[in-house]
């Protein structure tokens, strides 16, 4: 198995990248199946079955609202945020729907979308996907597996033609011993190593140039959630913050000399923007989850802002190396809230911006992988218990304090050698015993933690 950085980091939309982003790609995979074998024009139907996660907390992540997107062709990351409310209204209005911009037919959400909390057997975000023809006969199912971070793939299946075959990789690694023996051997840092890699999929120029695209998308995230004010949608609502810190910041920079905290204060801002936009339903980056997606912009900014010296090419240097991290847990353990918690998804996502924020800080492949221990290591056990089923409680402010962790993980590991007790490797495999471990009801299903005790306080 080969994952690409550009797996890790995706454009997409809020307000999950496992709940949203992962129905959609499924329902416009499937969508498109049916037209590339001459199927749509004899489609008079289609139904959509969520199991699992996707079943018990579906609503809430917008889940439905992506396969309908999906249905329509649409895909997560070229769609205009700003219309899908429009969209959504108007199948609703007009109680049909236009497969892939082609075959118009009727579709009722309430009808033809289903949710179940029964899990199907090979992951807890699973989908089903259905098309009829005239006579009710079923003319295809589609039957797919939302595993995190907006990967799909298809229950059954060799799903060798969505992950490329690592034998084609100059630097083949599966554990971050392999990593660190593979830098040593070669004389390279992590982010060298994993350029290296992807040369194998796209030209220098190519990565370097798609990487800092992710970035502005990135700080567009945060312009957007810092400009923009008003409750979340859904009925907690969930008051935006970033606009208000914002201004505060701004003032307190003009006419305060004590500036102690500054840094964190900006750290937190930056992190809560972009997950108000993600719960909003914005433009934002997967890095490498939606529920977790401001740890890595908020952590950049702080390089760029507060790190000498910090340039758009320590950006690139920065994702590379915490895409090495993350292909770790991807290949060991998991990066999907409903599998391992929230520990798959702020954990990972803090370990990565630790790891990122080491090396550009120039840290030692050694200290960079201490970096990324310590960033799990103190998130182990962390629940998914979203209250409503939303991406807001308590999961805004879980990407402002897995922010800071991953600073100060960074920085507690520049202040050593390298050498640690654990290991990076024996700390995801916890991290997916823990997981395994974990009750069901706190892993995305809002039927325990705060989802559930929220209401008594």
């Amino acid at each position: 198995m080969a994952v690409s950085v550009f797996d890790l980091f995706k454009i997409g939309i809020g307000p999950s990248s496992s709940h949203t982003v992962g129905p959609m790609r499924a329902a416009y995979l499937f969508v498109t199946g049916l037209k590339k074998d001459g199927l749509l024009p004899y489609v008079h139907r289609v139904r959509s079955e969520l199991y699992g996660s996707l079943g018990a907390t579906g609503k809430g992540h917008g889940s439905d609202i992506g396969v309908l997107l999906g249905l329509m062709g649409e895909a997560p990351d070229t769609i205009d945020p700003d219309s899908i409310a429009r969209r959504i209204d108007e199948v609703a209005s007009s109680q049909s729907i236009s497969l892939i911009h082609e075959r118009s037919i009727p579709f009722s959400a309430r009808l033809d979308i289903a949710f179940y909390r029964q899990a199907l057997p090979e992951h807890p975000n699973g989908l089903k996907l259905i098309a009829f023809g005239a006579d009710g006969e079923q003319l295809r199912v589609g039957t797919y597996l939302s595993v995190g971070g907006g990967f799909v793939v298809t229950a059954g299946a060799d799903n060798a033609q969505v992950l490329t075959a690592a034998q084609q990789l100059p630097y083949r690694f599966e554990s971050g011993a392999e990593l660190l023996e593979l830098c040593a051997r070669n004389n390279i840092s992590i982010a060298e190593l994993m350029l290296a890699n992807e040369l194998v999929w796209r030209s220098e120029a190519q990565v370097c140039e798609g990487l800092l695209k992710i970035w502005d998308v990135m700080q567009d995230c945060v312009i957007r959630g810092c400009a923009n004010e008003g409750n979340l949608p859904g009925p907690l609502g969930v008051k935006r913050r970033a606009h208000q810190l914002h201004q505060k910041l701004l003032a307190c920079s003009a006419t305060e000399t004590d500036q102690s905290h500054a840094a964190m204060d900006w750290l937190n801002l930056f992190a809560l923007a972009v997950n108000e936009e993600n719960a909003g339903g914005g433009r934002v980056v997967t890095a490498p989850t939606n529920g977790a997606a401001g740890i890595i912009p908020a952590v950049l900014h702080y390089y760029i802002r507060f790190v000498p010296g910090a340039s758009r090419q320590g950006v690139v240097e920065f994702l590379l190396t915490a895409a090495a991290i993350g292909i770790l847990y991807k290949l060991n353990a998991s990066i999907s809230g409903a599998e391992v918690g929230c520990q798959g998804e702020v954990g990972v996502a803090c370990s990565m911006a630790a790891a990122g924020l080491c090396a550009v800080m120039g840290g030692t492949v050694e200290q960079v992988e201490n970096a990324a221990e310590i960033g799990m290591e103190h998130n182990l056990g962390l629940t998914c218990d979203p209250v409503g089923g939303r991406v807001q409680i308590p999961c805004i402010e879980r990407n402002a304090m897995g922010s800071v962790k991953a600073v100060n993980a960074a920085r507690m590991a520049m202040h050593g050698d390298g050498s640690h007790y654990v290991s990076l490797d024996s700390v995801i495999r916890t991290m997916m015993q823990t997981g395994a471990d974990m009750k069901t009801k706190y892993k995305e299903t809002s039927r325990g933690g705060l989802a559930v005790n929220i209401i008594e306080c």
